[in-house]
């Protein structure tokens, strides 16, 4: 038996043994036994699966019902806004608008119909763009997405790399990496974005000041976005790596000849990627909120600039636009990263909510 071999064995030993029926024969009842435990798991990540979507529906009914209200009872006039400084005061107007627009209707049944809507998959149309909800959001997502996704690769990419130089060493090496993640840690993305741009951007010319239309014009944001965030990740990842390097198996592996090296790549970043898993859906939802300032400060567009705009001519629909989208994506994001989980940490296949797997 390999080293590797013997390892899963030692690591799978402290799982819960399944018997085989006394009445079972001998020569089936292995097979039997597996059948079940495999159409044991299906059934449980069917009824996590299911679970979390109907989680993920509420939440957001939640927000969508959270942001109307919230967005609604505000103070300022819907109406005047509409009309602008110049008519505001002309009534025949004023009475047109708020006809059109359905300003006049309770705010109830105006809900009711914007969620109507929603579930349509329309959004409403812009107060001031005087276009739907839905295109106007639709022509900025792409750099939005481009600029979120790239800042959550990099920053798994800062998270592995940290954990993998640092996880069970000490001395000088360990003290200022983990020095240097408190800094970087509580560096403010905008803050940093600006940094980054005086830098390579200003003093050194090798990246563009802003715009979206090339890779290069990439880098910057997604730095901005990516190391104060890659460096909690590396944290986590780094405290879980360490914890699975103490564990039992850890020293069965080391006692049959498994290497530092090996023990440490081949098995303690992989259960002490885990918990980044569960963080990085998260991390995912906060990209797109970090994006909305990373956006205004280089310039780029996106979400962000939609966003800052509308909130600023109180566009209600596209405020409330922008924050379907967000929840959508930080719902999707987070449900997904169960997901993966789940059928990567055998300990949550093995439990349900009324026990364990038969």
């Amino acid at each position: 038996m390999s080293i590797d071999t013997h390892y899963v064995a030692e690591f799978k030993a402290g799982a819960a043994e399944a018997k085989p029926n006394a009445s079972t024969p001998k020569s089936d009842g292995g097979a039997l036994v597996s059948g079940i435990t495999r159409a044991a798991k299906a059934r449980i990540l069917a009824r996590r699966t299911l679970w979390q979507l109907g989680g993920a529906l509420i939440v957001l009914w939640a927000a969508i019902t959270l942001a109307f209200f919230a967005i609604h009872f505000a103070p300022g006039d819907t109406a005047s806004m509409l009309l602008g400084q110049d008519n505001r005061n002309d009534p025949a107007l004023r009475a047109q608008a708020i006809e059109r627009w359905g300003l006049d209707k309770p705010v109830w049944e105006q809900y009711i119909g914007y969620l109507t809507g929603v579930l349509r998959g329309d959004l409403g149309e812009s107060y001031v763009l005087r276009r739907p909800v839905a295109e106007v959001l639709g022509e900025q997502l792409l750099p939005t997405i481009q600029l979120a996704l790239a800042a959550t690769v990099l920053a798994l990419l800062i998270a592995f790399v940290a954990a993998l130089v640092t996880s069970g060493r000490g001395g000088l090496l360990r003290s200022l990496w983990r020095g240097g993640e408190l800094v970087l840690v509580s560096l403010p993305p905008f803050w940093f974005g600006i940094l980054l741009l005086a830098v390579f951007s200003f003093n050194l010319g090798w990246f563009p000041v802003s715009g979206a239309g090339s890779f290069a014009a990439l880098v910057l944001p997604a730095f901005a976005m990516a190391v104060p965030t890659g460096a909690y990740l590396g944290q986590v990842f780094r405290e879980g790596a360490e914890r699975s390097l103490e564990a039992p198996y850890s020293v069965t592996a080391r006692s049959r000849g498994l290497g530092e090296w090996r023990l440490c790549t081949h098995h303690s970043l992989r259960h002490g990627s885990l918990p980044v898993v569960t963080l990085t859906g998260l991390t995912v939802g906060g990209m797109l909120g970090g994006a909305v300032i990373t956006e205004k400060v280089f310039g780029r567009p996106g979400i962000g600039q939609v966003a800052v705009a509308a909130v600023n001519e109180k566009d209600i629909p596209v405020i409330l636009g922008v924050a379907i989208l967000a929840t959508a994506v930080f719902v999707v994001a987070t449900t997904t990263a169960d997901l993966i989980l789940t059928a990567l940490d055998p300990r949550l296949r093995q439990t349900t909510s009324g026990g364990t797997e038969k």
